[in-house]
C-alpha cells in the first residue's frame, strides 16, 4: 500500500455504523459477488464477521453461509454516505477542505450510492413529500460538520483511505478488512483511524470497538512489520475521540483470540451446529423468522456436515484459507 507522510502537527490530536464502512462501489460489488456464489464454507475472517460470531453464532451462519437478505438500514446507509464524504474530502487541496464544502458533498454522495444500490430507495418509499429524506440528509451533514471540531483536515495528508488489507497468518487463517484511514507521521509512526457515526460507548462496553481496531493493527503489523503507534476511534455521534496505543503483547493476544474464534467457526461449519445466543440485540435482528429463539426454523443447512462417526466430508471442511 502507498505509505506517505502526514503534515507536521497532524498527530497531536488525541485519539453507525459499526465497523468501518466499505466504499459504496466495493460494498455493491461485494454484494453482487456474494449473490452469484453458491453457499460455501467461510475462507477468511473480518472484524465484522468476527463480531457477528461472538454476538451470535447463528447470526454468523445466516450472514456468511445462508446469505439471508437483510433490510436496508437508514442508520447504516447514512454511515456509508458520511464515510464516503470523509474519504473523498481529501481529494481536494488542503485549503479547500472546509466544513461548508464537506456538507455540500452529502447529497451527491447519497445520489451516487443510490445509483449503485437502487434498493436503498425503499428507505424513503413512503416519504412522498421528501421530508424524511431531507431530515436524514441534514443529520448526515451534521455528522460531517462535527468531524471538523475533532480533527483538522488541512493538517492531514492520509497515507491511505478506505484501505483494503489482507494477510494470512502462519496458522493459515486469512484476515481481511477495510481501514477508514491510515496516517503516517514524518517519523514513520503509524496511526489507524476509524470513523463511527454513532455515540461513544460507555467504558465497560468499549472493548468491542477496540477489538476491531486491534484486528486492523494486527493485520498491518503482519503486513508491514510495524506495530501501529496509535489506534483512534472518532465518534461523530457524540463528538468523542478515543485512542489506544497497542503493543506487541496486545496484538499477540488478539491473534490467539482470533485463532480460537476461527477454530469454533470451523467446528460449527463442519457439524452444522450454529447455536443462537440471545441478547438485547435480538430485537434489531432481521432474522427472527428463522431463529428458534423466536419460534422460527433456520433454512436447510446448505453444506454437508460431519457424520456421527467422526468422519469429515470434504464439503464440510473450511476449504482453502
Amino acid at each position: 500500500m502507498g505509505w506517505s507522510t502526514e503534515q507536521a502537527g497532524a498527530g497531536t490530536q488525541g485519539g453507525e455504523a459499526g465497523a468501518g464502512a466499505q466504499p459504496a462501489d466495493a460494498a455493491a460489488a461485494g454484494t453482487q459477488e456474494r449473490d452469484a456464489e453458491q453457499p460455501r464454507p467461510p475462507v477468511a475472517l473480518s472484524p465484522s464477521r468476527a463480531s457477528d460470531f461472538m454476538q451470535c453464532p447463528l447470526l454468523y451462519r445466516f450472514r456468511v453461509i445462508d446469505r439471508l437478505p437483510e433490510k436496508p438500514s437508514a442508520a447504516a446507509t447514512r454511515g456509508t454516505v458520511v464515510h464516503a464524504v470523509l474519504e473523498r474530502l481529501f481529494d481536494a487541496p488542503a485549503a479547500e477542505r472546509t466544513a461548508v464544502g464537506a456538507r455540500a458533498m452529502v447529497p451527491g454522495e447519497w445520489e451516487k450510492l443510490l445509483a449503485k444500490r437502487p434498493e436503498l430507495a425503499e428507505l424513503f418509499a413512503d416519504d412522498a413529500e421528501g421530508e424524511r429524506l431531507a431530515q436524514w440528509l441534514a443529520e448526515a451533514e451534521a455528522l460531517v460538520e462535527r468531524w471538523f471540531s475533532l480533527e483538522d483536515p488541512t493538517r492531514l495528508e492520509p497515507a491511505d483511505r478506505e484501505l483494503y488489507v489482507e494477510t494470512v497468518l502462519d496458522s493459515g487463517l486469512r484476515l481481511r478488512g477495510f481501514i477508514d484511514r491510515v496516517d503516517v507521521a514524518p517519523t514513520g509512526e503509524v496511526r489507524i483511524v476509524d470513523y463511527k457515526t454513532g455515540k461513544a460507548p460507555r467504558p465497560q462496553f468499549a472493548e468491542g470497538a477496540l477489538f476491531q481496531m486491534k484486528f486492523y493493527a494486527l493485520v498491518v503489523w503482519r503486513l508491514r512489520g510495524v506495530v501501529p503507534r496509535r489506534l483512534q476511534l472518532v465518534y461523530l455521534g457524540s463528538g468523542d475521540v478515543v485512542t489506544y496505543d497497542p503493543g506487541e503483547a496486545d496484538l499477540r493476544a488478539v491473534e490467539r483470540k482470533l485463532l480460537a474464534l476461527w477454530e469454533a467457526i470451523r467446528l460449527a461449519t463442519e457439524t452444522g451446529d450454529w447455536r443462537p445466543r440471545p441478547t438485547k440485540l435480538c430485537g434489531w435482528c432481521d432474522h427472527q423468522a428463522h431463529c428458534p429463539e423466536f419460534g422460527g426454523t433456520p433454512p436447510v443447512y446448505p453444506l454437508q456436515v460431519r457424520p456421527a462417526d467422526g468422519g469429515v466430508v470434504p464439503q464440510g471442511r473450511m476449504g482453502e484459507i
